[in-house]
């Protein structure tokens, strides 16, 4: 009986990067002040939760922000609008950006894109907060696609240039997928693919893993984009696969009767986690 766990599975260095940035803050502040992350730090609860402990309030609407007057804000991973930026500016805030750098590129190429008048299509999910920041920075002539449908059904009432970007955790085949949907429409379009290496090397490897093992658990927040295209694509290659946020939501005596099970996790699932998950499908084997 085998265990095989993704070399990929856990944080990624932008979540990481963004999780450090909030501890630091933590360790560093001496004098007391109210440090706030405009929405949770990363898509993971338990992380949350243990940052919440230690004083760290996850602002989660703009009319929230309004009401603070002084302390330390921290932009999430996801990135967040432009104008939300210049709002937090506005009032004197002390801002901490731990937008993932790969999101920040998307932010700059869509604001310089739309600059000199081309439409900005993102790939991706429209209710992603990632993607609410991305079309924050994309001028007044963006639209969001994220089905087959919404590419066919694309139009442009006039003959502007179009550059498509993607949502870092998009799903690269269906990526392609998109993109040739709307180059059949003969705009002039400049594609720019900005999914995440990380992101595809992840997807990659899961499936790979998926294909050759009796099940497969996927481990990740019900929130995380990221981690819900992985357990589709394990799904699609392993039938027996389950995606859990911690050990807690795992039954171990489904996976008595395998001989081999694979384990991912998406990227902002701590080491902890999946560690807890791998020792104790270890012990049933």
């Amino acid at each position: 009986m085998e265990v095989i766990r993704a070399k990929t599975a856990g944080f990624c260095f932008g979540v990481r990067r963004a999780v450090e940035t909030v501890y630091e803050q933590v360790g560093q502040n001496q004098n007391g002040k109210k440090i706030y992350t405009y929405g949770p730090i990363i898509h993971n609860a338990e992380v949350v939760k243990d940052l919440e402990k230690r004083g760290v309030q996850v602002i989660k609407t703009e009319e929230e922000l309004e009401s603070i007057e002084k302390g330390i804000i921290i932009i999430r991973s996801h990135g967040i609008e432009e104008r939300i930026y210049k709002k937090m500016e506005a009032k004197n805030l002390e801002i901490v950006d731990a937008t993932c750098p790969f999101v920040k590129k998307i932010h700059n190429i869509v604001k310089k894109e739309s600059a000199v008048g081309k439409h900005i299509i993102i790939i991706g999910n429209p209710e992603h907060p990632e993607v609410v920041g991305i079309k924050g920075w994309a001028g007044k002539y963006v639209t969001v696609i994220q089905t087959p449908k919404e590419a066919e059904e694309f139009r442009l009432s006039e003959n502007k240039k179009v550059c498509i970007v993607s949502q870092t955790t998009f799903n690269y085949n269906k990526f392609q997928d998109l993109v040739e949907i709307i180059s059949k429409k003969s705009y002039d379009i400049n594609v720019l693919n900005t999914i995440c290496n990380a992101t595809k090397e992840r997807q990659s490897e899961a499936h790979i893993i998926a294909e050759k093992v009796d099940a497969m658990i996927v481990i990740g927040d019900k929130h995380s984009s990221n981690t819900q295209k992985l357990f589709e694509i394990c799904r699609k290659a392993c039938k027996d696969t389950y995606y859990i946020q911690t050990l807690e939501d795992l039954d171990l005596n489904q996976l008595r009767s395998v001989e081999t099970v694979g384990i991912t996790a998406g990227a902002s699932t701590p080491n902890n986690i999946i560690e807890e998950v791998q020792s104790n499908v270890r012990i049933i084997f």
